[in-house]
Parts: structure tokens; sequence; C-alpha cells
């Protein structure tokens, strides 16, 4: 995840794949140092800053927290390179605790459906977690990604494919409906 920042997941996966057969746990990865796994994620953007914190929570991970990943919020964001998009995406994934990830994606999409009209992240993912019903909560970011990926796309959303614009108060901004 700490990779993720700025990168696609189809450039994430294929600079790792490598990496991982390597280095497949934290002790292993703090182990490579930064010039060790530097030639492993130079295809992916921001990599000297990303090498630095994948090898500072490694180190940590083995330290602190016996090579396990923390399932606490709070031990999660204390990491190097870990923010609050990261650990709602682990905790979620996890089964820990259902969380919203705001991304980009998730952003625009959460403005254009006026789920939420917060300038940031934080406050947006609070207004999700209110609006989502909570059997939802655990897939909903994925599915805001998917849309906002595929159908509500930044630049020219696909309004005549999109399955809520009849929901969708920007509709007519991109339609002219």
């Amino acid at each position: 995840m700490v990779l993720s920042a700025r990168a696609t997941d189809k450039g994430v996966n294929r600079a790792t794949a490598a990496l991982f057969e390597i280095a497949d746990t934290p002790a292993k990865m703090a182990a490579l140092g930064e010039a060790g796994l530097i030639p492993f994620i130079a295809s992916i953007g921001l990599f000297r800053t990303k090498a630095k914190n994948v090898i500072a929570l490694s180190r940590l991970l083995v330290e602190r927290h016996g090579g396990e990943v923390p399932l606490e919020r709070e031990a999660l964001q204390a990491l190097p390179g870990v923010g609050r998009k990261t650990a709602s995406v682990v905790l979620n994934e996890l089964g820990v605790e259902p969380a919203i990830a705001v991304d980009t994606h998730v952003f625009r999409v959460s403005h254009r459906l006026d789920l939420s009209q917060a300038s940031a992240p934080e406050r947006v993912e609070r207004d999700l977690m209110t609006k989502v019903p909570a059997q939802y909560l655990t897939r909903a970011h994925h599915w805001l990604i998917l849309h906002g990926r595929y159908t509500c796309a930044a630049r020219r959303p696909k309004c005549q494919a999109c399955r809520v614009a009849d929901l969708c108060p920007s509709r007519a901004i991109y339609t002219g409906a």
C-alpha cells in the first residue's frame, strides 16, 4: 500500500512481482536496505521516498511488532509512509474495521453525487461513513473507485452509461440534460 500512492495498481504490481519473491517478510525487506530496494521500485513514482519509508517501516515492524502488521489504526498510522487512507484500506480489507478510503476517485464521485461537498478527504470519509448503509461499508470504497475510474471519469464522465445517472445532480453539467 505504501508503494501505491500516486501510482497505478498495474505499475505497482509489475514492479513488486520480483521484489516479493525475494523479500516477502518485513525482516527480508529491511535487510535489502534502500539501495537494494530501489532497483525493484524505480519504475514507480516517488521511488526514493517510498524506498526510505518501506525500509523504515519494515524495521519498525520487526522491532516493535514482531514482524507483524499492527491491526490498530494508531499503530498503523505511526509507520512511515502510512496515512489515514492506507490504514483504512488495511483495516477494511482485513475485516478489522469498516472504512472508506478516500482517494481521488472516491473524492470526485462523492462530490458529483452530492454525497459530500467537504474539501478534505477525512471529512469526505466522515460524510460517507454516515450515509452508506452499514452492510455496504466494507465494499463502498471499491465501488466508488471503480465507478470513478471507468464511468465517472475525471475529464469525460460516461453519463450515458452510468447506472445512477438519474440520481446524479451533476449529470446536467456533463450532458446538458
